[in-house]
């Protein structure tokens, strides 16, 4: 006000700040103006305070939102009811390869694949009718001419006086929940294959075991330690994420209940099993164990148990040998009389891995001999790494 009475002369946009009485601080605009007789002479002026609160607000709201805009991973783009880009911010430029000056004054159907043309139409009608488009997955392409699977949301977007006059839209690049959702899928179908192979196992076990125990007490309590044999194999494989286990791993895992099971020496070349060795194999040591823990090495203070393996042959006729040979144990019986170890042992293990077991008993001993195909037993072969 004071320059406006000493230059005789309004004052214009010039922002200041007052204090209320309660000592709160708003901004404001004055609008000083000098007041001139009718002969034109300075007599005094006239001030108006134009409260810049809400403006300021809405302005510092404005300015939020565009820095989230513009520091948004996702694309974020908006457009007129002509299809012309208006804007485009980083993520749209990380996305589809274009920079802003060359995006912006573009139709946004460069970004749209031939063979999805007919999208833009039909977002168009939605959005001159005030209506929001749900979030949908598409396929947009880049500046390179690759395609890339993305999330779209599309709203309108309004003038000042609520007439619609564009829309915004925002891309996400979904490739990479597309490649876990695939791989969650071969996952899911995986672990359906291996879970059917384990009830395979386990029927098998449940209904051998049902033709050679004499009371339902035995018959309950042999199927519960080999389903737990098989669930320490299953243990092995789970913690190596299905590839395999070592020969040595499976060997303390399955002698660990029993007593004694220190004693027994392993010596062979690194080898990794395949998850069918793995379960199989396991189960073999399990019946070998078991039966030693009654009659054999296990089940007294002396003698030794050895479990050695080699492979002989070259390329694809290669050849895996395993033998588990008790000494100077106790006297033998047959393991079971023909029981379900006898037939794991003969035939059930080595017809898994497409090679053949023997067994024998020896005076102080039992030995087991393996010979399958190498292919069908290792995990890197088998795996074909």
């Amino acid at each position: 006000m004071a320059i406006a009475l000493k230059e005789n002369r309004p004052v214009r946009n010039q922002e200041a700040i007052a204090r209320r009485p309660d000592g709160s601080f708003f901004p404001f605009l004055p609008y000083p103006t000098p007041l001139r007789d009718e002969h034109g002479n300075l007599i005094g002026g006239v001030n108006m305070l134009l409260d810049l609160t809400d403006r300021q607000g809405a302005e510092e709201a404005r300015q939020h939102l565009s820095a989230i805009v513009e520091s948004s991973f996702d694309a974020i783009v908006s457009k007129g009811l002509n299809t012309i880009i208006k804007s485009w911010n980083h993520g749209a430029e990380r996305l589809f390869g274009y920079s802003a000056d060359e995006a912006i004054g573009r139709s946004v159907t460069m970004l749209i694949p031939d063979d999805h043309q007919d999208e833009e139409p039909r977002i168009l009608e939605r959005i001159r009718r005030g209506e929001r488009v749900e979030t949908y997955e598409t396929i947009r392409q880049r500046k390179d001419g690759s395609l890339v699977p993305v999330s779209l949301t599309i709203s309108p977007v309004r003038s000042a006086t609520g007439q619609i006059v564009g829309a915004s839209k925002i891309a996400r690049d979904i490739t990479s929940a597309r490649e876990s959702e695939q791989r969650i899928r071969m996952l899911m179908r995986e672990v359906n294959h291996r879970v059917k192979n384990q009830y395979s196992v386990i029927l098998s076990m449940i209904r051998e075991t049902n033709k050679r125990s004499e009371t339902p007490d035995k018959f309950e309590r042999q199927v519960r330690e080999r389903i737990m044999a098989l669930s320490r194999s299953h243990d092995l494989l789970v913690s190596a994420d299905w590839k395999g286990a070592t020969i040595n791993d499976l060997l303390v895992a399955q002698a660990k209940p029993f007593p004694r099971g220190e004693v027994i020496a392993m010596a062979g070349p690194s080898l990794d099993l395949s998850p069918n060795a793995v379960q199989y194999l396991g189960i073999a040591f399990h019946e070998l164990a078991t039966n030693s823990a009654k009659y054999g090495v296990l089940s007294g203070d002396a003698g030794e148990i050895s479990v050695t393996w080699n492979t002989t042959g070259s390329g694809a006729s290669r050849l895996f040998h395993l033998t588990w040979a008790e000494t100077d144990g106790p006297q033998i019986q047959t393991i079971g009389h023909g029981g379900f170890g006898t037939v794991v042992l003969k035939r059930v293990a080595p017809t898994a891995v497409g090679g053949h077991g023997n067994l024998e008993y020896g005076a102080h001993g039992v030995t087991w001999t393996l010979q399958a195909p190498l292919a069908a037993v290792e995990a890197s072969v088998a795996n074909g790494i």
